[in-house]
């Protein structure tokens, strides 16, 4: 396939695209920067996108959006992490229906944060969103991806949940206290924690492309979703070290404001139905074996 995809340099997009390639897809890459051989520029917060670019793709992939755990969400920032995702896709999705030669599938991230804090409450793509900041901009996000959708692109919003590994994003920030000994539970750890492995993630996307039956939202998670403080303990086992250090959710929200209550103390009980399914095969189903997986590879 004939492959466009955004945001090609974060932690999932720096591992898809050599994944494509290696599956003998042609990859071109959307930056901002100026342009290479196999790139074409755009700038989603100007609005600077040439529709000629982006004529005769067979699918575009669109993981561009502003890192959410960069720093404590002031106004600014929570600004440019709902610009980002909101007025980039809403950009690509309605120049993407103009063309005349238009994409025929569109695979476009979102998050679990969709749903928001749901305590114990079992989680599928039916299930309404949740309230929060998280929540709000997800919904916005999709919502943006609907012009591609009603002019017959089929259109896929990935869920994704927490992404594992030891090259960047949260796990690769967990790992230094956890080595050193005073990693444990945030809050009350009772708060389901939905992951997923970044291998299988790649695989997902992949199979999103392949198969035309898939559209609308697909939680791209692990089926075994497990508490914050079933994941510490087993790192914490992963690694041969204590988790006797909890961490409260006020020192929590002191630290880091309202991000902690989205990032950290929120519980999303998030099961893959559609993917279960469709029949695809987890690599790493389970969370110990799969932590082990990963940090091996550091």
């Amino acid at each position: 396939m004939n492959l466009l995809v955004t945001g090609s340099t974060g932690l999932i997009g720096s591992a898809l695209v050599p994944y494509l390639v290696e599956k003998e897809h042609s990859v071109t890459r959307m930056v901002r920067a100026v342009p290479r051989a196999n790139e074409i520029r755009w700038d989603p917060v100007s609005g600077a996108l040439d529709a000629a670019d982006v004529e005769g793709f067979d699918a575009v992939v669109h993981l561009a959006g502003e890192n959410i755990a960069g720093g404590r969400w002031t106004a600014e920032v929570k600004r440019r992490i709902r610009d980002s995702r909101v007025q980039g896709t809403r950009l690509l999705a309605t120049l993407l229906a103009r063309l005349h030669q238009p994409p025929k599938a569109f695979i476009c991230a979102s998050a679990i944060g969709y749903y928001g804090d749901r305590g114990q409450e079992v989680l599928r793509e039916d299930s309404p969103p949740g309230r929060g900041f998280l929540a709000d901009v997800c919904r916005e996000w999709e919502e943006a991806a609907r012009p591609a959708a009603e002019e017959g692109i089929r259109l896929v919003h990935l869920r994704i949940g927490l992404v594992l590994s030891a090259a960047g994003g949260a796990l690769a920030k967990m790992l230094l206290p956890f080595r050193l000994g005073v990693g444990g539970r945030i809050g009350s750890g009772a708060q389901y924690w939905s992951w997923i492995t970044l291998d299988d993630l790649v695989r997902i996307i992949d199979f999103s492309l392949l198969d035309r039956t898939w559209s609308g939202p697909v939680n791209a998670v692990a089926p075994c979703p497990v508490t914050n403080l079933e994941f510490t303990r087993t790192l914490g086992r992963v690694l041969a070290r204590p988790t006797i250090f909890p961490l409260p959710a006020f020192a929590a929200r002191m630290a880091l404001g309202e991000m902690a209550n989205d990032l950290l103390l929120a519980s999303a009980r998030v099961e893959p139905t559609k993917l279960l399914a469709s029949g695809f095969e987890f690599l790493n189903p389970v969370l110990e074996p799969a932590l082990r997986k990963v940090i091996s590879r550091r």
